[in-house]
């Protein structure tokens, strides 16, 4: 039987200040007293998985034996079909140590040449992982093509260089409030939603 979360205290297993405000956004009608990995000093764990839900659950277990608190994680990418699914779980690999998406995003395209199919598409795994080692996992996609050169700037990661399909604007030109109503994320966070305290 799945596992619900209760009202209180909920660690979000992330140093990424663009991924923060997303999840806290959506995690805000659930009465839930948000607090980040980096608020907490929580060390970085390394991320050793071979999925996106792998990756998740380690980081999300990390925060919650460290914290004694629930922690939700999320590992998300970019899967480039021309390079067989890279960058993918390696999506923040490539942006090198200072975490520079115009270096992780100009790789992207070189690695993809002129020729190809420009197709793409995001993943998202959130996890909740308990103190006590349970862990529940969902996985989240979008599909879309990549454009070059980048556009807009809003958003984090390599948003300015996708357009998901149906669409025209990259997610680095629309809101936040666009985005975060039909995206990898999104999609992942619907599936969790059984889980989480009610509205």
């Amino acid at each position: 039987m799945r596992r619900q979360l209760a009202p209180g205290r909920l660690v979000l297993a992330t140093h990424n200040p663009g991924k923060v405000v997303e999840l806290a956004e959506l995690l805000g009608p659930h009465g839930l007293d948000i607090v980040s990995a980096g608020d907490l000093g929580l060390a970085e764990p390394e991320e050793t998985g071979e999925t996106f839900i792998a990756n998740a659950e380690l980081k999300a277990l990390a925060a919650a034996t460290a914290s004694g608190l629930p922690a939700l994680a999320d590992d998300s990418g970019l899967c480039v079909d021309a390079l067989g699914g890279a960058p993918g779980i390696y999506s923040a690999r490539w942006a090198g140590p200072g975490k520079d998406f115009a270096i992780a995003m100009a790789r992207v395209h070189d690695a993809m040449g002129q020729d190809g199919p420009r197709t793409a598409h995001f993943i998202c795994a959130l996890t909740i992982a308990w103190p006590d080692g349970h862990t529940e996992s969902v996985e989240g996609r979008c599909d879309g093509r990549l454009v070059w050169p980048p556009r807009g700037d809003k958003g984090f990661g390599y948003d300015p260089m996708f357009v998901m399909d149906g669409k025209s604007r990259s997610f680095g030109e629309i809101s936040r409030a666009e985005k975060e109503a039909d995206n990898h994320r999104a999609r992942a966070f619907a599936q969790l939603l059984p889980l989480l305290p009610p509205r």
